[in-house]
C-alpha cells in the first residue's frame, strides 16, 4: 500500500523532527504507526500513513460514528444524546462570529448532515462535502441533503460563503496546504472558517499518552497545538481571532481511551480525567481537549 513519509514537518517544513511513541489503529486494522513531533511549530504527525487514494478501507467502521451515524454501545448513545446539543451550540458560533442570522455556510467532512441540516433550519443557505458515499447517502434519506464528493472543493467557486465550518476535519485532509489555500478563496472577504481539532496539549492527551482516542491513527494525518495552528494560518494570510473550548470531548475522548488503554470502559476513571482536563483548561482554552479556531483573513478585523 502506497504511504506518505515525511522527512520534514507538514506545517512549516523544519527538519527538526524528533520520534514521540507508537499508536495502535483501535477502530479497524489494528496496525500501529510512528507519531512525531516538529521542534519548531510543535505540529505532531502520523508518519507512514496511506496515501490519500489507499486510506478510505481504514474509515470503513460501524464504530466511525459521523460515517455511520450509530448508536451501538453505551459511548455512541452518550455521544449521539451529547450532540443534538452541541449542534445547537455551534450554529449558535455561526451566528456570532459572522454577525448574520442567516447566510451562505459550506460544512466539510459533513458526515451524515446533522450540522447542514441544523443550519437550514435556522434559515441558511447550506452546502456540503462528504469523502465517504455511505454518509453522503444517508444525508440524503434522512435530510434530503445533497452532498458533493470532497474532492470537488477545487471546483467550488470563490468569496461566495459566510461561514466555513470543519468539525474534526482538517486532521484528516492529506494536502493541507492547498486545501488552506482554498478554504481563503472559497470565503467572503468578511466571513470566517470555524475549525474544531483535537488538541494533544490538553490534559487528558498527557494522561493516557499513546493510547490518547484522538491520535486516531492513521485517519488522523495531523495533531495540532495551538501554536502549530497559528503557524499554519498565519501562512496562509489568516489570523485566528477566537479559541473556543470543546468541554464535551475531553469526556467522550476520555471514554475511548480508558478502553484502549485498559481493554474495556473505565468509566469512573475516565470522567474524572475528563473533568480533570476541562478543569485545567478553564481560563486556558489552549489547554482544552479540543479547540475550536474561529478565523478571518488578514484584512478582516472582527
Amino acid at each position: 500500500m502506497p504511504q506518505v513519509h515525511y522527512k520534514d514537518c507538514p506545517v512549516c517544513g523544519s527538519t527538526q523532527i524528533r520520534s514521540v511513541f507508537l499508536v495502535k489503529d483501535y477502530t479497524v486494522s489494528g496496525e500501529v504507526f510512528p507519531i512525531e513531533e516538529c521542534g519548531s511549530c510543535s505540529l505532531r504527525f502520523t508518519q507512514d500513513v496511506p496515501d490519500q487514494e489507499s486510506i478510505g478501507s481504514y474509515y470503513k467502521s460501524e464504530d466511525y460514528i459521523s460515517h455511520s451515524n450509530t448508536s451501538k454501545g453505551l459511548v455512541s448513545r452518550m455521544y449521539q444524546k451529547v450532540r443534538t446539543r452541541t449542534m445547537q451550540q455551534k450554529a449558535a458560533m455561526v451566528a456570532r462570529y459572522t454577525g448574520k442570522r442567516a447566510g451562505r455556510l459550506l460544512d466539510l467532512g459533513c458526515g451524515t448532515g446533522t450540522f447542514l441540516n441544523t443550519m437550514k433550519n435556522r434559515g441558511w443557505e447550506v452546502a456540503g462535502l462528504e469523502p465517504d458515499a455511505d454518509a453522503r447517502a444517508m444525508a440524503k434519506t434522512l435530510y434530503n441533503l445533497d452532498v458533493a464528493p470532497s474532492h470537488e472543493i477545487y471546483q467550488v467557486a470563490g468569496e461566495q460563503f459566510d461561514a466555513i465550518t470543519l468539525w474534526h476535519v482538517l486532521e484528516h485532509v492529506h494536502e493541507l496546504h492547498a486545501y488552506m489555500e482554498q478554504l481563503k478563496r472559497m470565503l467572503k472577504p468578511d466571513g470566517v472558517l470555524l475549525i474544531a481539532v483535537p488538541n494533544y496539549t490538553s490534559r487528558d492527551a498527557a494522561i493516557y499518552e499513546q493510547y490518547w482516542a484522538a491520535y486516531d491513527v492513521p485517519r488522523h494525518l495531523y495533531h495540532f497545538s495551538p501554536e502549530a495552528m497559528k503557524t499554519l494560518t498565519g501562512q496562509h494570510g489568516l489570523r485566528i481571532i477566537k479559541l473556543l473550548p470543546m468541554w464535551f470531548d475531553s469526556f467522550y475522548v476520555s471514554l475511548l481511551s480508558s478502553r484502549y488503554k485498559y481493554g474495556n470502559t473505565r468509566y469512573i476513571g475516565a470522567g474524572l480525567h475528563g473533568l480533570s482536563s476541562n478543569i485545567n483548561a478553564v481560563g486556558n482554552t489552549k489547554e482544552c481537549s479540543s479547540v475550536i479556531y474561529v478565523i478571518s483573513s488578514l484584512g478582516n478585523v472582527k
